[in-house]
């Protein structure tokens, strides 16, 4: 019976949690950069493929990155569900990248990227509207706080120009986001989560292929957009999806939804430091009272 070292065999043991540690916190902010980035190229490529067009390309990308996981889950995927999946998707997905892809022709990046954060505070409200979900006096008011930063938000003007609608748009989008991830919870529960995302990922671009057919630009397209759209397709949305997941099976979907406060710091950066778009003392106000507000909606989750 052969023996082992305990003094060579336990060194990898505690190495490896130690390791886990440190990596963490350094995947969450790759992965706010990366979706911080999102609202960076999509203001980039929106204005000359225009919303439905640019979105399709995005669907399209990021459905192909994540195939694999879709087509090793297959069996699991009956005829009878893809219709569920064609609603989800379409909430959960198309519609609000439209969304998010009609404000970047109109305001800054960073205005999309704080829209975003509201995500974690309207999945609460449509848990306790649409699902029964008690809401609590902490949560309440933490939902309070976030619309008063989107109203703050959507009151501002950048460069002279009102951004209202834009807010409108991209808060609109967040609320699809929070009716998308409660259907997700009740309807797709136990199946492979980057397989769900690569199933509503394609039949929305499957949905989205005649608008974006019938609107899609006349004039050639700048190898700058091209770039900016593949990128947000490939790596905004397909490795950004992998990598979520990944930190999901390792720390909980808890601690990996703290990735949403890094979204609109790195959104606000990114525009800042590579657009010159300007940081206005309306989105420091409204970003400071949104994720304020998210901070205590997580916070009374615990």
């Amino acid at each position: 019976m052969a023996t082992i070292d305990c003094s060579t065999a336990s060194a990898p043991t505690l190495a490896r949690p130690a390791v886990r540690d440190l990596m963490t916190p350094l995947e969450l902010i790759v992965l706010g950069a990366i979706w911080g980035a999102s609202f960076l190229f999509m203001r980039i490529a929106a204005n000359d493929f225009g919303a439905v067009p640019l979105v399709e390309v995005r669907l399209a990308l990021g459905s192909l990155v994540l195939l694999p996981f879709l087509w090793r889950a297959r069996a699991q995927f009956p005829a009878r569900l893809w219709p569920k999946l064609a609603l989800i998707g379409a909430i959960n997905s198309a519609i609000p990248f439209i969304l998010f892809a009609w404000a970047a022709q109109r305001a800054p990046a960073g205005v999309g990227a704080i829209c975003n954060a509201m995500v974690v505070l309207f999945t609460a409200l449509v848990g306790f509207l649409f699902f029964g979900e008690k809401i609590g006096t902490r949560r309440a008011t933490a939902l309070f706080a976030g619309f008063a930063g989107v109203v703050v938000l959507a009151s501002g003007k950048v460069a002279g120009a009102s951004v209202g609608w834009a807010v409108v748009a991209g808060a609109a989008a967040a609320f699809l986001y929070g009716i998308g991830i409660n259907l997700v919870r009740r309807h797709l529960t136990g199946l492979p989560p980057a397989a769900v995302a690569a199933a509503t990922l394609g039949v929305s671009a499957l949905l989205t292929l005649p608008f974006a057919a019938s609107v899609w630009p006349q004039e050639a397209i700048g190898l700058q957009s091209w770039l900016a759209a593949a990128m947000l397709g490939v790596l905004c949305t397909g490795i950004a999806f992998v990598m979520y997941y990944r930190l999901i099976a390792r720390i909980g979907a808890s601690r990996a939804s703290t990735v949403t406060y890094l979204v609109p710091l790195f959104g606000v950066a990114w525009a800042w430091m590579l657009l010159d778009e300007p940081l206005t003392l309306t989105m420091g106000i409204a970003g400071a009272l949104i994720l304020g507000s998210v901070a205590m909606s997580q916070r009374a989750q615990k």
